[in-house]
């Protein structure tokens, strides 16, 4: 979100937490982060695709909420009210072709009202099909998940995202050579995808609570954290938007607060240490080791400060309303070991990878007889490589996952050794262990963004030759290694 985007989501929260109540307010926050779908998108190079692309999520939001409803929930005159407020909210982007000379919702004009009108019509269809499937086969639910794991691997990959722009020229007619991995950026899928894959696992699990269509919609594409999260649980979501809610004076200051300090994480100290922060540019051009320190610590705080940032703003103009979004960063920097650090960055994340992967995985590997040690590292490494894999199919993203996994099984290992050997009683020495653990975890992290903020393992490996003053052919090949 750019700064006019925050300052009309301030505002607009503002004027529904001032004039609606309960279900109006419900109504209210689904048309207007619908339309946010929409208006955050950003610009792409294929034709009307910016108004495709949301339209899309709104499909499969849907779709979603459908083949996890009880049979016939959408006959309730409250879901119907809310098919009505998705599709009218849609063709409303569709009109402001006719209204308007220039777009104000998407970057560029909308198609025709009567290919709007023909999206939507194929869009109910389509899923009263799926439903009507799902409630005959079993897999249907898994079918979705899959679904939405091959989109997202295709968002994420930039080889599948460039042949995805190839097959998009070709079949619109229009020319492939500039087409590129960049041409189909869909707005917040990874964080839409979580909260959908969330929803469909609890729904085989049998833990799914009943949602009515407005309250799982707004849930999914709720605007204050639909492009940077956090990514919230459903039923915690839900609990906040069905009670009773009046802005206080109290309330407004301590969202004021929240926002005032996260605008100032991002668009002052963020936007500043970029102009510094280690990128392909400046890992190429720096030759001196101090120097090459500096801006990877000015990246190391610039991505902190530029996350963390979004997530105050989040939590801040949510609360104008009375959502109370979870926390995702306690001063992740200030920790003494890897496991704490990785309990307070993005900590809904971690929460949801632990829940939907790790602690399954970890089950499911008891059943065979393998050392604990393996278990561990295994379930490490994997839960690390797929929250790499999360940010992008890479190899630097896969580095940076075996990084940390590696990293975390090390000091599992070393804390479970130092616990039945070491007993110290000094406070000055467990202050002094506390520093260096901090120092240490601190470093650690900070050469880890390395394969982050790069793109190229060539490249990952001649900063940290740098870094650390040493001449070590590079394992990943020829280049600047």
């Amino acid at each position: 979100m750019g700064l006019t985007q925050i300052l009309a989501s301030i505002l607009t929260i503002l004027l529904v937490a001032i004039l609606t109540r309960g279900t109006s307010r419900v109504l209210s926050l689904l048309a207007l982060s619908v339309l946010a779908v929409f208006w955050f998108q950003p610009a792409v190079p294929l034709r009307s695709f910016d108004f495709w692309i949301p339209s899309l999520t709104i499909l499969l939001v849907v779709a979603v909420w459908f083949i996890t409803s009880q049979t016939g929930a959408w006959k309730s005159r409250q879901n119907l009210i809310g098919l009505a407020v998705i599709a009218g909210a849609i063709t409303l982007v569709g009109l402001t072709r006719y209204i308007f000379p220039d777009p104000i919702i998407t970057t560029t004009t909308p198609p025709r009202l009567i290919l709007v009108i023909g999206f939507i019509i194929i869009a109910g269809i389509s899923i009263a099909a799926f439903t009507f499937l799902s409630r005959r086969l079993a897999f249907t639910v898994t079918l979705a998940i899959i679904l939405l794991l091959a989109i997202l691997l295709i968002l994420k990959s930039p080889i599948l995202s460039l042949q995805l722009s190839i097959f998009l020229r070709e079949l619109t007619g229009r020319s492939t050579d500039t087409a590129s991995a960049l041409d189909f950026r869909w707005l917040g899928f990874s964080y839409i995808s979580f909260r959908l894959i969330h929803v469909l696992r609890d729904k085989q699990t049998g833990r799914l609570p009943e949602l009515s269509l407005p309250e799982f919609a707004t849930y999914v594409v709720f605007f204050p954290s639909l492009s940077a999260g956090p990514i919230d649980r459903a039923e915690r979501f839900a609990t906040d938007l069905r009670k009773d809610f009046a802005l206080t004076q109290d309330e407004t200051l301590q969202a004021g607060q929240r926002i005032v300090i996260g605008l100032f994480k991002k668009f002052v100290i963020a936007d500043a240490l970029a102009l510094m922060a280690l990128n392909d540019t400046l890992a190429t051009q720096v030759r001196y080791t101090g120097w090459m320190w500096i801006i990877l610590y000015a990246y190391t705080f610039q991505i902190y400060f530029d996350f963390s940032g979004y997530t105050d703003i989040a939590i801040g103009i949510a609360r104008l309303v009375g959502i109370k979004l979870p926390e995702n960063f306690t001063s992740p920097y200030t920790k003494p070991n890897l496991t704490q650090f990785w309990n307070s960055w993005h900590i809904t994340l971690t929460q949801w990878i632990r829940s939907y992967f790790f602690n399954p995985f970890n089950r499911w590997i008891r059943g065979y007889k393998i050392p604990t040690w393996t278990m561990l590292l295994l379930g490490q490494l994997s839960t690390m490589l797929l929250i790499g894999l999360w940010h992008g199919v890479t190899f630097n993203f896969i580095l940076w996952g075996i990084w940390h996994g590696l990293g975390l099984f090390i000091q599992n290992r070393w804390s479970d050794f130092a616990k039945k050997r070491f007993v110290i009683s000094n406070p000055r020495l467990q202050t002094a262990l506390n520093v260096g653990g901090i120092l240490l975890t601190f470093h650690f992290v900070a050469l880890g963004w390395v394969f982050f903020a790069l793109s190229e393992p060539t490249l990952s490996w001649h900063v940290i030759k740098m870094l650390f003053g040493v001449a070590i052919p590079s394992p990943f090949g020829r280049g600047l290694g």
